[in-house]
């Protein structure tokens, strides 16, 4: 039995898996099984992964929901742990997996979660969601159930009695953190398990995101509610919060449209998926939406860190 499995979902991905496979052939813990559940690509991505010692399977795009192919993938795993991670997600450092898993030691632990940055094509809004949700500071006893499972890990013996929600539209991570809360576990964030997530979208693609996650934020908490007051209140706190940042980093001038037009496409998407009037009140939705405000965080590499660095030669990963 593999001490970790990884899971790797993926559609069409052909220019970002073959740097994060690459990326886990560098690391520190090298017995893991990989399986990559692919939902019908028609790129090159199947032949990438082929020259890489995984697991594949394919299933049909009409199959697809997050929480199936999860479960497809957690149900082929043979490791006591399960890694998940986005096709379009890379490590920054050869212990990723190292760090990823080592809160395991407690034995309440169910799941830990790892920070996540940008790299030079994300967007100066997607930047301040990144460090907004995953600060520099770990926490390994969180009271609420945020998580991503971008980059995260589960122990496969709750993933038994606790599987993925198949019709959620999104947020299954969060629905299963919160089931896992309510068995007594305990949810870890790891802010050394450091991975670049890779996010190219239209204004389209991001409207349609987070339209998707608050019909299944709805559904997971009905008790919460996004009104149109809520809707303004949160895209300008939000849009003033980012240009703010944006000309202390001398790069208002730059990003001023952009951060207008993802902050819009953000909460109209939110408004939308909700459509029901009330107040935003949960310590939940306060991670997802309010602003970062304005204390300032700068991420300082030690030398350590950057000898544990992997070093990619190019945009696929390849050496």
């Amino acid at each position: 039995m593999f001490t970790a499995s990884i899971v790797i979902r993926c559609y069409n991905e052909e220019k970002h898996i073959g740097r994060l496979l690459g990326g886990i052939m560098e690391q520190t813990i090298k017995d893991v099984e990989i399986i990559v559940v692919d939902s019908g690509s028609t790129d090159a991505t199947v032949s990438i992964v082929s020259k890489y010692p995984v697991k594949i399977i394919s299933i049909r795009p009409e199959e697809f929901s997050f929480g199936k192919a999860l479960n497809i993938g957690c149900q082929a795993a043979t490791g006591e742990t399960i890694v998940i991670a986005s096709a379009h997600v890379y490590p920054v450092y050869k212990d990723w997996l190292e760090q990823l898993l080592a809160p395991f030691v407690n034995p309440d632990v169910a799941l830990v979660y790892g920070k996540q940055r940008g790299n030079e094509i994300t967007k100066y809004s997607e930047h301040q969601v990144f460090a907004k949700w995953f600060p520099e500071q770990s926490n390994l006893s969180q009271k609420h159930p945020f998580c991503n499972n971008a980059n995260a890990t589960i122990r496969k013996s709750l993933w038994e009695q606790l599987p993925y929600d198949e019709e959620l539209t999104g947020l299954e991570d969060i629905d299963w953190a919160r089931r896992a809360i309510q068995k007594g576990c305990k949810i870890a964030y790891s802010a050394q398990a450091e991975i670049i997530h890779v996010h190219q979208e239209t204004p389209t693609n991001i409207y349609n995101r987070y339209r998707r996650e608050a019909i299944a934020l709805k559904h997971i908490f009905p008790q919460e509610h996004f009104n149109f007051f809520d809707f303004v209140r949160l895209f300008l706190g939000n849009v003033v919060s980012d240009w703010y940042h944006a000309w202390y980093d001398r790069l208002l001038r730059k990003n001023m449209l952009e951060i207008f037009v993802f902050r819009l496409m953000q909460f109209w998407g939110t408004y939308q998926g909700f459509l029901q009037q009330g107040p935003v009140t949960s310590k939940l939705k306060q991670t997802f939406y309010y602003p970062n405000g304005w204390k300032r965080s700068q991420a300082v590499a030690s030398p350590t860190q950057n000898s544990r660095r992997i070093k990619y030669a190019n945009a696929t990963g390849e050496k």
